[in-house]
Formats: C-alpha cells, structure tokens, sequence
C-alpha cells in the first residue's frame, strides 16, 4: 500500500478554510480531517488514520436527537405517527446529501481512487454518511449546543420545503409515504373487475399492503380506479389530510 500523506501545512489551510466557508464549528482539524476519511482511503494507505465511520454512528445520534426535539416543538398538536413519518423524510439519505452539497462537502473527502473514479463524491448513501460524520466531529470538538446552532437552521428550512411537497402529493404517494413508514411495505394495486360496454367501462382496482386488501375504487380508468383506492385507503386509515400543522 502507499504511505499515507502526511499532514502537512498546506492541509491544515485548507481544511480550515473549508471549516470556515462550510460555517463549520471545529477547531480540531484533525479531527475533522478524520470526518472527511472514507474507508476507501486508509484501505489504499497503510497507516492512514482512522475512516470516519465512528464518527458517522455518533453524528447520525445526534441527528435523530436534535430532528426529533424540533419536530416536538414545531408540531405541538402532531401524533407520534405523523412526527415519525416527518423525522424519516427530513433525515433520509437524500436529505442529508443535500446537506452535504450545500456545503461543498464532497469535494473535500479523502477517498481511494477507485471510489474516486466511480463517482464516490456526489453518491448520495457516501455524501450522507460524511455529513453524519461531520455532525459527529462537531459534537466532540464543541457539545451538542455547537451541533443544534448549525443543523437547526438547515432542518428548519428542509421542514417548510417537505411539508409543503407533502401536502401537494397525490393520495397514491401519500399512502406509499406512510406505509412504507407504518409497514414498511410500498402498496400494491390490482384490478379485480370492470363493467360496462366499451366505450363507458368502469374498474375497480384493489390497493394492498403487505398481503392484506386495505381498500377498493372504482373509475372510468385503472388509473383513476387506483387513485380513488388510494383515497378510501387514507380516509380509512385515517390518514386522510397531509397537513403537519
């Protein structure tokens, strides 16, 4: 294997120049250089320092405690069902990934070069781990207070934008949103009968989730029969109004 780079003036300005464009709260830069680690560069350099995958572990902690608080706070009369279904989308790996590109996250990674080569700096599974590993660093240079001042702002914004998506969504995606957060299942549609002549047929098509029939419709289409099941489904779970608020 190749000897690992070592750290050198040049990467201290540069790591604290990123620091400080990424508005990040770290004075440890090895520490932070550690977050930037993926395990694709100490398996190409013996002796490198450790990738940032404990890092990760606790950042994404810190993530789950701090996404959690604020959804709490932000949604004082929101069931525990609906805060959940929140949490998952404000936290999923495209999220976080987004997060990571806004500040330029994945150009500054150590990684090997076949990583490099496939495209690791803008995977978004790479991208969300590294920006939990930052989080991670934060949290072990400068508390938790120093964590929540600089993720809040983003989760804030990320709130507005997902409740908004949300209740725009058709009955379809909702029902898929939520069962795949309540059942971890995506629903099934399937038509079971048509009537009418040619011209003015009407089906009805059966939504299920996981092996069980959870509602029917009926339309003058097997799209719109699928779109009416997916709206009893929701009424009849009673998950009919995405509103958050």
């Amino acid at each position: 294997m190749a000897a690992p780079p070592k750290f050198v003036e040049s990467e201290l300005v540069s790591l604290e120049a990123f620091a400080l464009r990424a508005g990040l709260p770290i004075r440890d830069h090895a520490m932070l250089r550690s977050a930037l680690t993926h395990r694709s560069f100490v398996n190409e350099h013996e002796g490198a320092a450790e990738d940032n995958e404990r890092l990760e572990f606790l950042g994404d902690a810190a993530l789950d405690f701090l996404s959690a608080a604020l959804l709490f706070r932000r949604f004082p009369d929101t069931d525990e069902g609906k805060l959940t279904r929140l949490r998952s989308a404000l936290v999923c790996t495209e999220q976080l990934a987004a997060f990571a590109t806004e500040i330029g996250l994945g150009e500054e990674l150590l990684l090997g070069k076949g990583e490099e080569a496939s495209g690791g700096r803008q995977r978004p599974a790479l991208l969300c781990g590294a920006f939990e590993a930052v989080l991670g660093a934060i949290f072990l240079d400068s508390g938790l207070p120093a964590v929540e001042e600089f993720l809040l702002p983003r989760l804030d914004r990320a709130i507005t934008a997902i409740v908004e998506e949300e209740s725009a969504l058709d009955p379809r995606s909702q029902l898929q949103i939520w069962a795949q957060a309540e059942r971890g299942a995506t629903p099934r549609y399937r038509t079971v009968g048509s009537t009418g002549p040619d011209h003015d047929r009407e089906f009805t098509v059966q939504v299920l989730i996981g092996e069980s029939v959870v509602a029917a419709g009926t339309g003058k289409s097997k799209q719109d029969a699928a779109r009416q099941a997916a709206l009893n489904a929701l009424r009849d779970l009673g998950q009919e109004s995405a509103a958050w608020e």
